[in-house]
């Protein structure tokens, strides 16, 4: 988001939670030990790095065949609680006659956002860093460390803190920078939590994405949560509120149309004899 009020311009997007650790930037993928972990259980922290980054992978590009609508609500906080400004936006995710997947908005009403306003680096963090993480095409571009075990509403999970590992200059280049919860069993991501990065001189909130397994398969976003103060340059503070939902994951089906020539009842000719 870009704060209106001044001539400073600042930002919103997907952040950490104050409750969230500074990830360890310095760890490398593919390094966190099979033993001493901070848990105090030995744990084969390759074979969990290799899994989950590919079963992300698969998921995201799954997600590109799905229809969807998505539920986004961002709000800007003042003194007791009361909303001071919102901006919100329904949409379907769905596909054309070609097969090609766009967004139709179906409820768009005017921001009454004063003190920030809603970027491009906002709306590309509601699809891609908010609801999965860690994209496809730049996951060796990070760094994975091993936390330790936590139990997540009765699941066993692993816990990894993410950085990418060369922070880029522009803040259209989105990454995530948190921690994620993979599920020790399926070895699938079923929360994560952080920000998008880098910032620049942008301030991106704190969220949540919580997973659901659809069609008994993939683990996709169903809820992400935010509800942080934004510090930006110069010591303005934003408290921001935001929730997001993902909602009515349709399978897209092509549709096949059998078109023949004629009159519906004519028989086919028969073919005439040679003469003899």
């Amino acid at each position: 988001m870009k704060r209106i009020i001044t001539v400073v311009v600042l930002s919103l997007s997907a952040a950490l939670s104050a409750a969230a650790q500074t990830p360890n930037t310095s760890a490398v993928a593919g390094r966190a030990p099979r033993a001493g972990s901070p848990d105090g259980v030995a744990v084969d922290a390759q074979r969990i790095i290799r899994a989950f980054t590919a079963k992300e992978t698969e998921f995201r590009r799954a997600l590109n065949g799905y229809a969807f609508k998505r539920e986004a609500v961002i709000q800007t906080i003042g003194f007791g609680g009361q909303v001071t400004g919102e901006y919100s936006r329904t949409s379907q995710f769905v596909f054309n006659d070609a097969g090609e997947r766009f967004e139709r908005i179906t409820y768009f009403p005017v921001p009454t956002l004063t003190e920030i306003s809603f970027t491009q680096e906002d709306l590309e963090d509601l699809g891609g860093v908010q609801p999965f993480a860690l994209e496809a095409s730049k996951i060796d571009q990070y760094n994975f460390s091993y936390v330790g075990r936590e139990k997540i509403d009765e699941i066993d999970t692993y816990v990894f803190d993410v950085a990418p590992k060369v922070m880029p200059k522009k803040v259209s280049e989105r990454f995530f920078q948190g921690r994620v919860w993979v599920d020790a069993q399926d070895l699938q991501i079923v929360k994560v939590k952080g920000k998008g990065v880098p910032e620049g001189k942008q301030r991106f909130p704190t969220f949540e994405t919580y997973r659901e397994q659809i069609d008994g398969k993939y683990w996709f976003p169903t809820y992400t949560y935010a509800d942080d103060d934004l510090v930006f340059p110069g010591g303005q503070v934003v408290h921001i509120r935001m929730k997001v939902r993902y909602t009515d994951y349709r399978r897209f089906k092509g549709t096949v149309r059998v078109i023949e020539e004629g009159d519906p009842g004519d028989a086919p000719e028969a073919p005439s004899k040679p003469n003899r």
